[in-house]
């Protein structure tokens, strides 16, 4: 991340010259426009016969210096300007590399199925974005085919999130009353605080809103049980609705953040019963990449600098392992107990009748003549009754 801190540094550099050429440049115009409006306030009022030509001449002369003088001050410090994003350039070519072909596999897109695969996940990162004609422009010159089932839950979702962003909350709220049993199914609290939300939104319109908030906190009554006391709370803030709630106790039910939060929870509930994940896949493998990018282009140079030639044959197999944060942590991961192998695919872990769990490749070794001894209890049995287990 040093690389990334070094541009950053070069970036405000830049950024601050700018607002100080903004500022001197507001600062100097407001100044020439001053001086040549009194110049001809004074013609105006007085004349042209009446003022002396010479004074006028002098005081002409001296307004254009002026004003030429100003305009090659900010030209020349637009110049050095330009300047300093050019060394914006240089810190990037000095700190990343532009040439990553070394650590890419040439074949991992050439065939039409995975380039089908990828176009589909592109697609789906433009519809949950919200690109929905970026999304239709991609299908047609690709040729992938979208069925409308899969577009018409992000059509929905991005209408609502519009909304929220909007600070409208009737669309969340019809949604979620019509999705109440599978969100309580998810032990989810999205409608209690969407209907939180309203409420608090009543409240700041002040005392002219008390009835009709009073009225709406009847839709807390499902909720009591599990939202006791913050429905305690949001009564309590009426007593401070004559004086306004930002002078009382409760003033924290204001804060805006609270539309962002929304936002992130109606998110998260709404992808959680579509089965999909919070986070688009590719967003997530981009991420994931750029942290791993930096580790590989090291190794490789390493690698190069040793001769190690051997070391890194196969490049969708990783040299190393590369931490990507407990963020990226997907899937249990199971440890053979007995040969001491991370499973994978070819090499699952397999569950014993005994209740007993080791891999695949375990269990053919301990297997002898058709029977197996479980190494922990050791109870006898079969192999072929052992069952795989997913993840």
């Amino acid at each position: 991340m040093e690389q990334c801190a070094c541009v950053e540094r070069e970036l405000e550099k830049v950024l601050h010259r700018f607002v100080m050429y903004g500022h001197q440049s507001e600062e100097r115009l407001d100044e020439l426009l001053r001086s040549v409006c009194e110049i001809r306030g004074q013609l105006v009022a007085f004349g042209v016969q009446d003022a002396d030509l010479s004074v006028l001449s002098q005081t002409m002369a001296q307004c254009c210096k002026n004003i030429k003088e100003t305009v090659q001050m900010l030209a020349s410090r637009h110049k050095d300007i330009h300047g300093s994003v050019s060394k914006v350039g240089k810190a990037i070519d000095r700190n990343f590399d532009a040439e990553i072909s070394a650590v890419v596999a040439e074949t991992v897109w050439d065939t039409p199925e995975r380039q089908k695969y990828l176009s589909e996940t592109i697609v789906e990162h433009l519809y949950r974005q919200g690109m929905l004609s970026v999304a239709e422009d991609l299908c047609q010159e690709s040729g992938v085919v979208i069925d409308m089932s899969m577009k018409q839950p992000f059509l929905e979702l991005n209408r609502i999130l519009e909304a929220l962003r909007m600070q409208d909350l009737r669309p969340a709220l019809e949604w979620a009353v019509t999705n109440r049993q599978r969100l309580l199914d998810l032990n989810s609290s999205l409608e209690f605080k969407l209907h939180r939300l309203y409420f608090i939104s009543l409240l700041s319109g002040g005392i002219s809103n008390q009835m009709e908030a009073l009225q709406y906190a009847r839709h807390f009554q499902p909720f009591a049980s599990q939202h006791q006391r913050d429905i305690q709370i949001l009564m309590g803030s009426l007593v401070y609705l004559r004086h306004g709630i930002d002078n009382s106790p409760y003033r924290s039910l204001l804060e805006t953040n609270q539309w962002a939060e929304i936002c992130n929870i109606f998110t998260r509930d709404a992808c959680a019963l579509l089965g999909l994940s919070v986070e688009s896949p590719l967003s997530v493998s981009f991420a994931s990449g750029c942290m791993a990018l930096p580790v590989l282009m090291n190794i490789k140079q390493v690698i190069e600098q040793r001769q190690c030639s051997g070391v890194w044959t196969h490049k969708d197999e990783l040299p190393i392992e590369i931490d990507l944060g407990k963020k990226c942590w997907y899937h249990s991961v199971f440890a053979c107990p007995i040969l001491r192998q991370q499973t994978s695919e070819s090499n699952p872990p397999m569950k014993l009748i005994c209740g007993h769990v080791i891999s695949r490749d375990a269990l053919n070794k301990l297997t002898n003549a058709g029977k197996l001894k479980c190494p922990y209890c050791p109870m006898e049995q079969n192999p072929s009754h052992a069952k795989q287990i997913y993840f």
